[in-house]
């Protein structure tokens, strides 16, 4: 009854396949899992073609992003439940599927598991990214509860086929960055609540300072352009916090912009040198949106 869903892409993932093979030969329902790699280099496709058991691998021929990939899981899973995960994620809990599997009993419509970080503090190299995941999004399930929509993650969830289908990812986000977010309103939107549970994946692979805020830099452009075709949706501008930050400010736009292009690069290197501060971080995604 689920369809285990999980995007490739540039990541070693046959220890996550493998903890996965394990757990579905002790299913009680019938379960099927489906590889689709977006496009990686070739060292890492001769790694998924060597992957041995029952699952179906799919390579694209060109990368086709975050959203639309996972729209396309819909044409090769025929389960009336699918379930996503991202490639590095780490299973630590030898339950992990079974404890999906009885959520279905309640037939929900979509059901998040979490996500948390390794409790030891990492090199200086990967910091900012631990901080940042430790602060914002390692939170418990009473804890994503209390704003379900605003909580949603695609690394880790289970949806029902019919409803991917009615509420599909939006295709126009084809950079990194945000398309967790407009799906989460989207839900919201069409009455569809999401329901949390305490089924947390560990993430594996953390990257270094300068590597998240190149993806974060890449996040705010993609802000910008889903702004331009949502016509500044209030639905997006109210539940995107940077957004609500910057409304407020707006009207001091004139004095901050020069003065965030003289700080942004100083905070930039700093971040990247020491990775320490979640604040600092999230003055300098401020700084990206104002001086755009």
């Amino acid at each position: 009854m689920i369809s285990i869903c999980i995007p490739l892409y540039h990541f070693d993932a046959r220890a996550l396949i493998s903890e996965l093979q394990e757990q579905i030969l002790h299913a009680e329902i019938p379960c099927d899992l489906i590889l689709i790699d977006d496009y990686s280099k070739e060292e890492y496709r001769e790694k998924y073609r060597s992957i041995p058991g029952n699952h179906q691998y799919i390579e694209l021929p060109e990368n086709i992003g975050r959203a639309k990939i996972r729209n396309l899981f819909l044409e090769y899973s025929t389960q009336p439940y699918l379930l996503f995960l991202d490639c590095d994620s780490i299973i630590q809990n030898p339950e992990f599927l079974k404890k999906y599997i009885t959520i279905m009993e309640t037939h929900p419509d979509i059901v998040c598991g979490g996500r948390v970080y390794p409790k030891e503090k990492p090199d200086l190299e990967h910091l900012l990214r631990w901080k940042y995941g430790i602060e914002r999004e390692s939170k418990s399930c009473s804890e994503r509860n209390k704003d379900p929509n605003r909580s949603f993650m695609t690394n880790n969830f289970l949806i029902k086929r019919e409803l991917l289908k009615t509420i599909r990812f939006d295709e126009r986000i084809t950079q990194y960055g945000h398309e967790d977010t407009l799906f989460g309103i989207e839900l919201a939107k069409r009455g569809v609540t999401i329901t949390h549970i305490e089924n947390p994946i560990l993430n594996g692979d953390l990257e270094t300072n300068e590597e998240f805020l190149k993806k974060t830099e890449a996040g705010v452009r993609n802000l910008l352009q889903i702004l331009v075709f949502t016509q500044q949706d209030p639905h997006i501008m109210n539940r995107i916090t940077l957004l609500q930050t910057y409304q407020k400010v707006l009207w001091a736009k004139p004095i901050l912009k020069p003065i965030f292009k003289f700080t942004n690069p100083i905070i930039r290197k700093w971040l990247i040198k020491r990775g320490s501060s979640v604040a600092l971080f999230n003055l300098y995604k401020l700084g990206l949106l104002i001086c755009s």
